[in-house]
This record gives structure tokens, sequence and C-alpha cells, in this order.
């Protein structure tokens, strides 16, 4: 669990998925949210890819 909490891919998700949701709240509903929510959804995907792929890098390694 550590190794997502700090990992700066992680950390980067988090601080956009605020933006998106503030965005959300505040800004107008169009497709352009549709998008940004899309968008932020593929950059968990990648975050979380890229942190399970470090992690299995690092036990070969070991």
């Amino acid at each position: 669990m550590r190794k997502f909490i700090f990992n700066s891919a992680m950390i980067g998700v988090v601080a956009g998925g605020w933006n998106t949701l503030q965005a959300t709240r505040h800004g107008p509903r169009d497709w352009r949210l549709v998008l940004m929510w899309i968008g932020w959804g593929l950059s968990v995907a990648v975050a979380i890819g890229t942190v399970v792929k470090e992690a299995d890098q690092r036990q070969i390694e070991s």
C-alpha cells in the first residue's frame, strides 16, 4: 500500500482528480467534462500500472 501512496505518479493522479472534481462541481456540464473524466481514468490506469511494474522490477532485482 505504501508503494501506491508515496509514488509521484499517484500523487499527480490525486491532484488531477481534485481538479477534475472541482471542474465538475463549478463548471459547465458539457462534452469536455466527460473527456476530462475519461482522461483522468486513463491517467489512474497508467499510474497504477507504472507502480505495479516498478514493484515487479524491484522484486526481480532483489
